[in-house]
């Protein structure tokens, strides 16, 4: 498994920015791919985006548009910057990683990060 590590969340108002980090611990970085999900108080995680080992791209439809994930294999993070934030983007953001296909099932992933809050007042 693999080591991750969130950063970046906090409170915005609406219609602001925010951008994600997530550092993961292995040498072999590159040949993962990295998801972002997120879940609200009450309800079930879902997924957000992710980016495979080849940097293609997926994204919810609540989402895209918005959102946008990137990885620095150099520096083994995957990014989420979020723009256009809404209250309905109030979640945990949890980074999650699993080997080369990209995915998004919360269950295909091994290894997940410990979860950071974004708050989006109105």
């Amino acid at each position: 498994q693999v080591q991750l590590v969130e950063s970046g969340g906090g409170l915005v108002q609406a219609g602001g920015s925010l951008r994600l980090s997530c550092a993961a611990s292995t040498r072999s970085f590159s040949n993962y791919a990295m998801g972002w999900f997120r879940q609200a108080p009450g309800k079930e995680r879902e997924f957000v985006a992710s980016v495979n080992w080849a940097t293609v791209t997926y994204y919810a439809d609540s989402v895209k548009g918005r959102f946008t994930i990137s990885r620095d294999n150099a520096r083994n993070t995957v990014y989420l910057q979020m723009n256009s934030l809404k209250s309905e983007d109030t979640a945990v953001y949890y980074c999650a990683a699993r080997l080369f296909k990209a995915s998004m099932t919360p269950s295909d992933f091994d290894s997940w990060g410990q979860g950071t809050q974004v708050t989006v007042s109105s």
